[in-house]
């Protein structure tokens, strides 16, 4: 379906360009899927049939990129809530083993519809329980994201390291080697589109260094690499996973992951807390990505991400919220509040910009999953991935810096939000879902399954 013409003028534009320029009463003119126009001056050649927004008091951004999450946990918020990271896997995962289409499908609705309402176009999710009855899991949340009307990463997780043979999980949300990776095969060839403007992409993303063997690790690089798609798994979360690599590797997690092929531009780690300097040097020289995700990181109660010394290397680090379970908010550009926080807890005032909090959220979270070259900047020829806030009301007023006020002030009401040129969400309104109707299905999936957990 063609996408009319919008043209958004009066706006404050923060492009994240090459020049990071920032634009007063500027405008933005949509044509299609694009932006075909970034100016501060009157723009002619308008398309046949175009719609006008008026961006008066508002701060227009491209679409945030959350680049780790579990869509599945929206129904588990909540518990386990004054755990440690390994304390809070093992009370969770017998409850997880209950999930099945429904479930996976309604928690992807709330996730998805949460993270747009707080600026999300682009996200991710690395989905890696599938119970042996659970059915067509990732088909149910890719649906949900068709629903939603965002640009969706999906990854297609796995873990074969049950209890019995050292790992955390239990046996019932284990799978075999070749069962998964028959099905990371099946999951590319059904799903993946590497085309320009691809609204939905796969990955490949065994759970952590402490749920999957080395085999599996292994085996799911070289398929990655054969298929044409990226790598991405939990990596340096916490003091609890450096002890268990030391133990069972004689090694860092780092250290560990690149002796089995997982370090290079095709790969990012979740979290990426504990790495010493060397490490972050092999980081940057390889190329491999980062998603911090500090709310979660907190929530858990581990140590604080070296994001500012990460970003000074060079190495590619976006933003993610992480599952709903350690992120029970799950808001997109709080993660740019916190972000700056806790650099700013580490290394003091300067640690963090809120200008480079932003670019995180946007342009770098592009990076990390390959689309920088379409999204995660404001310019001519980039797809129209677009937010725009509206900073007029009393939570902002009186604060000159729109950057400061998205970044340090309450998360604005959405004038407008566009994806590939299609409007989602009209005045704090999302046009694609009844949220009130998802809730209360959340409400009663959760219901269910802590039912069926017992």
């Amino acid at each position: 379906m063609a996408v009319a013409g919008t043209l958004i003028h009066n706006a404050h534009v923060i492009t994240v360009d090459e020049h990071r320029r920032e634009l007063s009463s500027a405008s933005v003119l949509i044509d299609g899927a694009t932006i075909t126009a970034v100016s501060t001056d009157s723009i002619h050649d308008l398309p046949p049939e175009v719609t006008h927004v008026d961006g008066s008091g508002c701060v227009l951004t491209p679409g945030l990129v959350n680049t780790h999450h579990h869509l599945y946990q929206w129904i588990t918020r909540g518990l386990a809530a004054d755990h440690t990271l390994f304390q809070w896997l093992t009370t969770l995962y017998p409850i997880w083993a209950g999930i099945d289409e429904t479930a996976v499908h309604t928690a992807a609705l709330g996730g998805l519809g949460q993270l747009v309402m707080s600026g999300c176009t682009t996200t991710t999710d690395h989905h890696y329980v599938f119970p042996r009855e659970g059915g067509d899991l990732l088909g149910a949340e890719i649906g949900a994201a068709a629903t939603i009307g965002v640009r969706f990463h999906p990854t297609r997780g796995s873990m074969d390291l049950s209890e019995k043979d050292g790992g955390l999980p239990p046996d019932s949300v284990v799978q075999g080697i070749d069962e998964i990776l028959e099905a990371c095969s099946d999951a590319v060839a059904r799903w993946h589109d590497p085309s320009p403007g691809s609204l939905l992409q796969i990955a490949l993303a065994p759970c952590s260094p402490f749920s999957v063997t080395t085999d599996l690790l292994r085996e799911s690089a070289s398929l990655a690499r054969e298929l044409g798609v990226r790598m991405h798994t939990h990596l340096a979360e916490s003091p609890d996973e450096n002890t268990y690599c030391d133990q069972h590797f004689g090694c860092t997690p780092l250290q560990y992951m690149e002796s089995v092929g997982w370090v290079g531009d095709d790969v990012w780690f979740a979290h990426g807390i504990e790495f010493a300097d060397d490490e972050i040097a092999r980081l940057a020289a390889t190329s491999t990505g980062v998603a911090h995700c500090p709310t979660s990181n907190a929530r858990l109660g581990n140590r604080i991400c070296r994001t500012r010394d990460l970003v000074d290397a060079g190495v590619p680090v976006g933003l993610g919220v992480d599952g709903a379970a350690s992120n029970e908010s799950a808001r997109l550009l709080e993660e740019a509040h916190q972000a700056v926080l806790m650099a700013r807890a580490r290394g003091g005032p300067t640690a963090l910009t809120t200008r480079t909090a932003i670019e995180l959220a946007t342009l770098g979270g592009a990076r990390v999953l390959g689309r920088d070259n379409e999204i995660g900047s404001i310019e001519v020829g980039k797809l129209a991935d677009l937010v725009l806030w509206d900073i007029s009301g009393l939570a902002h007023a009186g604060i000159d810096d729109p950057v400061a006020a998205l970044v340090l002030g309450a998360i604005p009401p959405i004038r407008g939000t566009w994806v590939g040129g299609r409007r989602i969400v009209t005045d704090n309104d999302l046009a694609t879902a009844d949220l009130d109707a998802v809730a209360a299905d959340c409400a009663a999936e959760r219901r269910r399954l802590l039912d069926k957990a017992g």
